[in-house]
């Protein structure tokens, strides 16, 4: 290895070669410990760089008091350039192929020249604490989109799944320029309560042949859908899924109409085979096209707000709660009283909660 004046490093005097790498290795650290500011991140995400997006929503996401001040300012500069894409909820119970669907839906809307983004929510592991993200593994062509923006993000401890700070990354994902923003739940449980209170649209994939008809015949998550999907719709899977169409269409007839005035539809789909990707896309459009002139798009928008602005005051009170020092001393006695058997965890609950 030779220097910039040519001298071998082996022959240069101990003191010299000790010299350089001190300064190497500092500048190394101090270009790692320099990070972007506000202003450079939200800049970038206004412009479209994908690298600001993804800080920023790792910021968001991130429970680093230092990091959620710093995303707040983020969000609220990016906020005028929100609010320009309409937002679709995916759900569907493991199995039902919404990552096929999701790709497949994906790349059609980018071949009609829209901007797509993906935010998946993988379940975290309630004993690790881990998840395996593997959305873009399973969307390999998606991914290489330059049109399309991934990103798989924990459940945590949210409810049904939905990752805590998705409202946020959303906002960020259209000021970034995204007109499409598609929202896949874990589709276990409450998940779709969630994604419903944030998205414009609900659709909810189903598979036929398999004992999901019943499954899906349940009145919350057929009251919140506006549109069924039965997807794997191919194959020796055809007959069953047509059968299956006929079911769910007249069970939808059974549920009182929607205050958007839509009337929820059942579609046939094979992911797989591309089919039936367009007249979903065409469907959610008709939708769009119906509730912007009714009026319903935009109020709907201005109720979920509102509940997000309540659901925030009440995520900051149980924080601010439990990080209160006397509230953990407190917690602590009774935690430990209960397992003595000198309390009951309602007397216990007392306690903690009339501490000033």
């Amino acid at each position: 290895m030779t220097t910039s004046d040519n001298t071998p490093e082996s022959i240069k005097p101990a003191s010299t070669q000790g010299t350089t790498n001190a300064i190497a290795i500092k500048n190394l650290k101090n270009k790692r410990l320099q990070q972007p500011t506000t202003d450079d991140l939200t800049h970038g995400i206004i412009n479209g760089n994908m690298t600001a997006l993804s800080r920023a929503i790792t910021l968001v996401e991130s429970t680093n008091k230092d990091h959620q001040k710093k995303a707040e300012a983020i969000l609220n500069l990016c906020l005028p350039h929100a609010n320009r894409s309409i937002r679709i909820g995916i759900t569907g119970v493991p199995g039902v192929g919404k990552s096929t669907f999701i790709e497949a839906f994906g790349m059609h809307l980018t071949g009609l020249g829209k901007k797509v983004a993906v935010l998946a929510v993988d379940p975290s592991s309630t004993l690790s604490k881990g998840s395996i993200l593997g959305d873009k593994t399973r969307m390999e062509d998606l991914v290489k989109n330059e049109h399309a923006y991934i990103r798989p993000s924990p459940s945590g401890n949210s409810l049904g799944g939905v990752a805590r700070k998705t409202r946020e990354t959303i906002i960020l994902c259209e000021a970034a320029g995204f007109d499409t923003i598609l929202i896949e739940t874990v589709g276990v449980g409450q998940s779709e309560t969630a994604v419903h209170s944030m998205v414009d649209f609900f659709l909810l994939l189903k598979l036929a042949g398999a004992g999901d008809e019943l499954q899906g015949i349940k009145r919350g998550i057929m009251e919140m859908a506006d549109a069924i999907v039965i997807n794997k719709a191919d194959g020796d899977n055809l007959k069953q899924a047509k059968n299956a169409k006929a079911e769910f269409g007249r069970a939808l007839h059974l549920y009182p109409a929607k205050d958007s005035g839509w009337k929820p539809k059942v579609l046939l789909a094979s992911a797989l085979k591309k089919e039936g990707i367009s007249e979903t896309w065409e469907l959610i459009n008709t939708y769009w096209l119906l509730t912007k002139d009714n009026g319903f798009f935009d109020s709907k928008r201005k109720g979920q707000n509102k509940f997000w602005m309540l659901q925030t005051i009440e995520e900051r009170l149980k924080s601010d709660f439990y990080d209160n020092p006397r509230v953990k001393q407190e917690l602590d006695r009774q935690l430990s009283l209960l397992d003595q058997g000198k309390t009951t965890p309602f007397a216990a609950a007392e306690m903690v909660l009339g501490i000033k």
